[in-house]
């Protein structure tokens, strides 16, 4: 074999793949050796040589990918949560802008339920002054339409006389004046008595029921006439005047 072989120089034109060949040649020829070593009578033993660990690592490899959809994934909840709480503070305006249009709405039919009762009111208390001015009216229309005329004549002054007399609570009938005025006057109006204790005294009684003057200034009824001789004035004033001292002139049968 020649000398002076550079081996550096050809080992350095060793390939991965040279290396890795003669790393094989190597390792079986030590095998073949190690077997043929063993005695024959002994017992084969199979010795293997522990098998070379591989490192792992039961983390997930971290995907870019993934996380980056996660954060996207994120950020779209998060989105939504904030759209949610938009619109829900949205709704929450909307509800409290309808109340507040729902309690004005109710004022306002409020306030014109009230002005429209009290309108009402108003008419109702108009129309009622209408109608008692019209019912007053009307009372003194049939009033006026239904004053009574009596006749110029005893038959006239007696019931002229007592419709005053009921009108003023005095008692008293036709018949009871009747009788009295025919017993005293024989129904003359212009009667007057000029020889009894009265005319003496100087009052001589007069008219149809021949009442002494101060008799019929006491008992005269207002209404009537001051004249003595007056044929309602003087029945009336001595219908009075006998209601007061004998309850009434049907109880009069004589000179009084």
């Amino acid at each position: 074999m020649p000398k002076n072989i550079d081996i550096r120089r050809h080992s350095r034109a060793l390939t991965r793949h040279h290396k890795i060949a003669i790393s094989g040649v190597a390792a079986l020829g030590a095998a073949a050796i190690a077997f043929t070593a063993v005695p024959s009578s002994a017992e084969t033993t199979t010795s293997e040589a522990p098998a070379s660990r591989v490192a792992y690592s039961n983390e997930p490899i971290k995907d870019v990918k993934a996380s980056v959809t996660d954060r996207l994934a994120a950020d779209s909840i998060k989105s939504e949560a904030a759209k949610a709480q938009a619109e829900a503070r949205a709704k929450a305006v909307a509800a409290a802008a309808k109340k507040r249009a729902a309690a004005a709405a109710a004022a306002k039919k409020e306030a014109e339920a009230k002005k429209k009762a009290q309108a009402r009111k108003k008419a109702a208390a108009e129309r009622r002054a209408k109608e008692a001015a019209s019912r007053s009216a009307k009372r003194a229309a049939l009033k006026k339409a239904t004053v009574r005329s009596y006749g110029n004549n005893l038959d006239g002054w007696i019931k002229h006389s007592l419709d005053i007399m009921k009108s003023k609570g005095i008692p008293g009938s036709y018949n009871g004046l009747y009788r009295n005025i025919m017993r005293e006057s024989s129904g003359n109006p212009n009667a007057i008595n000029d020889w009894d204790i009265n005319a003496i005294n100087g009052i001589p009684s007069k008219g149809l029921l021949q009442v002494i003057p101060p008799t019929f200034s006491t008992y005269h009824v207002a209404g009537t006439s001051w004249n003595i001789y007056d044929p309602v004035a003087n029945i009336t004033a001595a219908a009075n005047y006998a209601a007061h001292r004998y309850g009434t002139i049907d109880n009069v049968n004589s000179a009084y």
